[in-house]
């Protein structure tokens, strides 16, 4: 069975800092193609949107503009983890966090068609 699971979310005060990291079982991010895997979050009342994705090949990234200089993710494939770096944390990047993971082929790309989806952790940014 492949799985996917978040840790690292919690309550942290404006201009914080919190490491997520997403550990998977049943998949192997090294394998040959290798993987997109993308951070996604949804706040309260609001849609998913995508955070940040991560080519577990060549670790080539983009992010939401809303993360840019903020967010860092990083694949440590050794491990199975991708894990995404929150700095400068703001009231409003407070969502359920949730990582999700798709084979390349080549091309990296995070949306709504991830083959596999955690079942996320909660973030809260306090004023």
């Amino acid at each position: 069975e492949v799985q996917l699971v978040e840790s690292g979310g919690g309550l942290v005060q404006a201009g914080g800092s919190l490491r997520l990291s997403c550990a998977a079982s049943g998949i192997t991010f090294g394998d040959f193609g290798g993987y997109a895997i993308g951070w996604f979050r949804q706040a309260a009342g609001k849609e998913r949107e995508m955070v940040s994705c991560i080519s577990s090949t060549d670790g080539s990234s983009y992010y939401a503009n809303s993360v840019k200089g903020r967010f860092s993710t990083s694949s440590d494939n050794a491990k199975n983890t991708v894990h995404l770096q929150m700095n400068g944390l703001k009231p409003e990047d407070t969502a359920a966090y949730y990582c999700a993971a798709k084979p390349t082929w080549g091309l990296l790309l995070c949306d709504s068609a991830m083959d596999v989806w955690g079942k996320g952790t909660l973030v809260t940014v306090s004023p």
